[in-house]
């Protein structure tokens, strides 16, 4: 029987076109391709089908593009927060400077705003590009939330694949990307809700909260349905079992899972030309979905299925209280 004090969250990134190309390294990213309403169309179909309202992270660019304001009116439309997802979705925000961290949100949010949504109250860091500077950002700024954290690892091994298989990009691109999907001292975060401590202006405590985007509990490999749908290419009985298996770890461990999802997840090669070296772009759009039916499913079954700045407010005040991590102590990443 579902225990309705345990909650769970999902979330989209919505990266467009144009940021893939951009970060595979191909030239043709500058013309910003966009495929935003026909991922609209897909995520009104999906969402609605399992009753979710999810968080939809946007870049600021995008909002500010003539598409812009009608992909924000949809996701309102359909009762998504709409949260901040950098302005130019650079997976290097850890390289910035604290004023450039500072700029880049608030011209997001700036934009966001222009294009009909709220102020947003929550963030996530493309490519999970997280630093020390980036919190003490968002608190300065007045952020409810953080959903940057990805304790796996994994990254640095799909990184060095990355780099590996992308031989066009040049010195100064590669430099650039030497961060990508995270550190190896990320696998040592938490993975259930936690909050960021740092000084405020009068040197007392200021905390935010962190909703990491979940992985396998104890295993540490990814969850996330991005990653699930690349298993069903190879057996969907191993992805079926894969699913079932880490939300039952999930329950044992008290974690509360917050999935996310990717555009990619929910278009297929037609809609999305020239990303054929994405994972899981050789699979149809009903084995996606078949996918995503089963996790969304199987999460309704055993949790309360919210957005991402409902599940922070769920969890804030027992991550405050309980998990807290001091983040002047930590390095850059």
């Amino acid at each position: 029987m579902k225990n309705r004090q345990a909650v769970a969250s999902v979330s989209l990134d919505a990266d467009n076109l144009w940021s893939y190309k951009r970060t595979h390294g191909d030239a043709d990213w500058v013309d910003r391709p966009s495929y935003l309403m026909a991922l609209a169309g897909r995520m009104q179909e999906f969402f609605s089908a399992h009753q979710i309202k999810p968080s939809v992270m946007v870049v600021g660019s995008d909002a500010a593009a003539a598409d812009g304001p009608d992909f924000v009116s949809a996701l309102l439309e359909m009762g998504c927060e709409v949260g901040n997802h950098s302005f130019e979705h650079e997976p290097w925000l850890h390289l910035y400077s604290p004023q450039q961290l500072r700029d880049e949100l608030k011209r997001t949010e700036d934009a966001i705003v222009a294009a009909g949504a709220p102020k947003p109250r929550g963030f996530r860091a493309p490519g999970f590009s997280m630093s020390p500077d980036l919190m003490r950002a968002l608190v300065e700024l007045d952020y409810d939330y953080d959903a940057s954290v990805l304790a796996t690892w994994i990254g640095p091994l799909a990184r060095q694949y990355y780099l590996r298989t992308n031989k066009d990009l040049t010195a100064e691109e590669r430099e650039q990307r030497k961060g990508l999907f995270g550190a190896l001292s990320d696998v040592a975060l938490p993975n259930k809700g936690f909050a960021w401590k740092a000084a405020g202006n009068d040197g007392r405590p200021i905390m935010l909260t962190e909703i990491p985007v979940t992985v396998f509990p104890m295993a540490r490999v990814p969850m996330h349905a991005s990653y699930v749908i690349y298993l069903s290419g190879y057996s969907m009985p191993v992805a079926k079992a894969y699913v079932k298996a880490s939300l039952t770890a999930c329950r044992l461990t008290g974690t509360e899972p917050s999935l996310l999802l990717h555009p990619l997840d929910l278009l297929d090669a037609g809609d999305a030309p020239g990303l054929q070296f994405f994972p899981g772009m050789n699979l149809s759009l009903a084995r996606k979905r078949e996918v995503l039916d089963l996790i969304l499913t199987e999460m309704k079954a055993h949790y309360t299925v919210l957005n991402l700045a409902e599940h922070a407010r769920a969890t804030a005040l027992r991550a405050t209280a309980e998990r807290h991590i001091d983040v002047l102590n930590r390095g850059r990443e």
